[in-house]
């Protein structure tokens, strides 16, 4: 792209800088935690009703047990042109009302707020790109389409399959996540992320008078932690993390049963599967005790494939455009970048730069929300990667 096209988007973005930040806060005022169906409706209807005036057209799909997703496309889009996905989540960890502990505020060039950061202000940056896009004229070689769920801090468990479908259609995929660190890292790998409940099954017995007829599931449990432990190789990457544990009935009767929730994190799918079958292997110490295990990866790694590199690059060199010295990072926390990575290029963590995700402090720099809104457009702008 010429220097004076992009110019171009620089000035209109901070023409509008104003207008991004009152729509930035408009959605941060709308507290959207991943349980409040209402509020995941009405601000995927909000996103909507913005695309729309941009001559998109919209699908909301509503979920079972979630306020679902939004899917949008160009209205009048070339079918014969290849596309390149968007995907944003509008759910955030901040139950209803946490706006009258942790008010919106701009200090000192600072935004702070609920969900600001993670990732209110990546969708914000979204709509911006389109619109920019659209009122400029600028012609695209690679449609944007965009998905928008809101179930990401859940898992993602009732989009994921959508995403995938888009994501294996598309030549490439740009997440909007937050980037890592204050110096906002691009996300070109992510660690795989897995979930595994551990049961076991002893046997009741008085603790004081018929303690021996007793197998107590608890003591066996505590036998099952430390092999977990074990498996930790930071080395490799791999963190085995036992984060809850629940068991017994009463102090004085022998735990007829125990349980505990492990998180597993690994860097590649190879060491994913090892750990999986090392987890469900797992024997018991003591006699007579029943071992349940159920679990796995549910979002494996974005590995730095040679696919993902080379959007990295292109990355690269339009952020030079914009005179911006990127970083790349690897993130220990998963998104919907690891499912789209499966089967396209990925790139992941291009929201604005700030800190504080799923903390009170959550904040983003306001000075670089044109700056990441720009490079966002300049991504879009690419010709196919393929």
């Amino acid at each position: 792209m010429k220097a004076e096209e992009v110019n171009k988007i620089k000035s209109y973005l901070q023409l509008h800088e104003s207008e991004m930040v009152d729509l930035l806060k408009s959605l941060v005022n709308m507290e959207t935690p991943s349980n409040s169906v209402l509020s995941q409706k009405k601000i995927l209807t909000f996103i909507n009703n913005e695309l729309e005036t941009l001559n998109y057209y919209c699908i909301k799909v509503n979920g079972k047990k979630t306020g679902g997703y939004l899917y949008a496309r160009p209205k009048n889009r070339n079918k014969s042109l290849p596309i390149q996905l968007l995907v944003g989540h509008c759910d955030t960890v901040w139950p209803v009302n946490t706006l009258k502990e942790m008010p919106i505020t701009s200090d000192k060039g600072t935004i702070t707020g609920p969900g600001i950061y993670d990732m209110k202000v990546g969708l914000t940056q979204m709509v911006f790109a389109i619109k920019a896009i659209h009122e400029l004229k600028i012609n695209l070689n690679v449609t944007p389409i965009v998905l928008i769920n809101s179930d990401e801090e859940i898992g993602s468990y009732e989009s994921t399959s959508a995403i995938q479908r888009l994501a294996s259609i598309s030549d490439r995929a740009f997440i909007l996540e937050p980037p890592l660190g204050l110096e906002g890292k691009l996300k070109t790998a992510r660690k795989g992320v897995g979930q595994f409940k551990i049961t076991v099954k002893g046997k009741a017995a008085h603790a004081g008078l018929d303690p021996g007829k007793g197998i107590n599931a608890i003591v066996e449990l505590s036998h099952q932690i430390q092999k977990l432990y074990a498996m930790n190789d930071p080395s490799k990457g791999i963190t085995v993390n036992v984060g809850m544990i629940e068991g017994g009935i009463s102090p004085n009767v022998v735990a007829p049963e125990s349980k505990a929730i492990i998180d597993v994190r690994v860097l590649n799918v190879e060491d994913g599967n090892n750990i999986t079958k090392k987890i469900h292997e797992l024997s018991p110490k003591l006699d007579d005790v029943e071992l349940v295990i159920e679990g796995g990866i549910g979002r494996p790694p974005m590995e730095s494939t040679p696919r993902n590199k080379v959007l990295w690059q292109k990355a690269k060199e339009q952020g030079s455009l914009l005179g911006l010295k990127l970083e790349q990072a690897t993130a220990g926390g998963g998104s919907d970048g690891n499912t789209t990575s499966q089967f396209t290029a990925t790139l992941d963590g291009l929201g604005t730069p700030g800190d504080g995700a799923h903390a009170n402090h959550e904040f983003i720099f306001k000075n670089k929300l044109t700056e990441r809104t720009a490079l966002l457009i300049l991504l879009l702008t690419h010709e196919s990667i393929n």
